[in-house]
């Protein structure tokens, strides 16, 4: 019986659930990247499986304007903060969260936390050879870490329904403890609903790029860039022709409304006599929230 499962107690019995923070109507789970590495091995140890989806500011407009995408994503089991507007919207309506928990920084404690405790990962996604060489990389930073197989499927796999059912069995028949598929939105979370059928007891986690962060095929931004906000605009500056449209035409303008709703929401508790920070998330929104555009709050 594995350390862990002496930690958590009763074995089927998961950590309690962390506090949450609610923004436009989708929950976050308050908690860093060290807290969240943590919950997930702990309920591996009491044999409860879980899903991941990290938001940053394009996959919560996706799920505040897209319907089809919400469903797809309301089974998760976690949701992280992957990004500075969230983080600081979270603070402005006085609900803040603890900081930043982006998949790309989850990766190191997770499969340090994985490689003490044996539990073995799924590297799934990516450029081509690119989950290979995260996953030797991730051996040499975590010792002893068990890889439980890589993947990284072709440009339009998702079309091939053979390919796609073939791939499925191949991950299940690994009996991976944590797969990390690096796919991107919304094929990663396609991809996820599905083989959660197949490992119930597994944690899956959709972490976008962060196979390249890994290898250093892309650059990742500065510490201090990543401190203030700014990631984007390296990320930017790297790959123009793929992200303009998405941190420029969607991302500016929404992030604009996020933190004018925030602000919003804050004038609205205490107008009503609310204690400020001390409120408790999830008890409501403001009557007038979303009554002219029909969007969720």
């Amino acid at each position: 019986m594995s350390a862990a499962i002496g930690r958590v107690g009763e074995v089927g019995r998961p950590p309690p659930p962390p506090g949450t923070v609610t923004l436009m109507g989708v929950r976050l789970d308050a908690l860093t990247v060290e807290g969240a590495a943590e919950r997930v091995c702990a309920s591996l140890g009491a044999r409860v499986g879980g899903w991941v989806i990290t938001p940053n500011l394009d996959i919560l407009r996706r799920l505040v304007r897209d319907q089809e995408f919400a469903d797809l994503c309301a089974p998760a089991t976690m949701r992280l903060a992957d990004g500075m507007p969230l983080v600081w919207a979270a603070r402005l309506r006085g609900t803040p969260l603890p900081g930043r928990a982006a998949g790309s920084d989850l990766i190191w404690p997770l499969c340090r936390r994985a490689a003490r405790e044996g539990r073995s990962v799924f590297l799934l996604g990516g450029n081509p050879g690119t989950a290979e060489a995260a996953a030797a990389r991730l051996r040499g930073e975590c010792p002893g870490l068990p890889i439980a197989g890589t993947e990284c499927p072709p440009l339009g796999f998702e079309h091939d329904l053979r390919y796609v059912e073939d791939l499925l069995d191949r991950v299940a028949a690994a009996r991976p403890d944590i797969v990390l598929v690096a796919l991107g939105s919304p094929k990663q979370e396609r991809l996820i609903s599905r083989l959660r059928e197949r490992l119930p007891g597994a944690w899956l986690l959709g972490i976008g790029v962060t196979f390249s962060f890994v290898t250093g095929e892309i650059r990742r931004a500065p510490a201090w860039m990543r401190r203030i906000g700014l990631e984007w605009v390296h990320r930017l500056a790297q790959e123009p022709g793929r992200l303009a449209r998405r941190y420029l035409v969607d991302g500016v303008p929404f992030a604009a409304r996020l933190l004018a709703w925030a602000v919003g929401q804050r004038l609205w508790w205490g107008r009503a006599g609310a204690r400020g920070p001390d409120v408790p998330v999830g008890t409501g929104t403001p009557p007038h929230c979303g009554s002219e555009s029909g969007e969720k709050c």
